[in-house]
């Protein structure tokens, strides 16, 4: 009988996993050894020789379920107050003489035809308003 040695025409079933956990310990301790003497990047910032000043307040334009144009300059006060598309212009042109950076946002009624608010935006446009922006509402309020 042959209860110790193996057939020599049956397969080995099992694999010898020794040399992979060999190869495993020997790289970990290369890593271990290795990662202290690494240097972590340096990330280098910029500096600011002045404070920045706070962004303005935008200018919102109005455009009611009637069509009709409100104004209403944030930085100063909440009030809307009514213009016509002529008065309109005068304004902005008067706001772009203070500060020509002032940005300008669009509030339109969701019932308002795209029409209107594009023909806004192109008076905009044509008074070389840069910063021109839509408002809108989340759908949480």
């Amino acid at each position: 009988m042959t209860y110790g040695r193996r057939s020599a025409h049956k397969p080995m079933s099992q694999i010898n996993v020794v040399p992979y956990i060999d190869v495993m310990l020997v790289l970990l301790v290369i890593f271990m050894i290795t990662a202290p003497l690494m240097n972590p990047g340096q990330i280098e910032l910029p500096s600011v020789g002045k404070s920045l000043t706070p962004p303005l307040a935008p200018l919102e334009v109005i455009i009611k379920k009637d069509a009709t144009l409100a104004l209403r300059d944030r930085s100063k006060s909440d009030r809307e107050q009514r213009v016509s598309r002529e008065e309109l212009v005068a304004l902005i042109k008067q706001k772009r003489a203070q500060n020509a950076e002032q940005p300008v946002v669009i509030s339109a009624d969701k019932n308002v035809r795209y029409e209107e608010v594009i023909n806004v935006m192109d008076v905009l446009q044509q008074q070389q308003v840069r910063k021109v922006g839509l408002l809108a509402q989340t759908k949480g309020q």
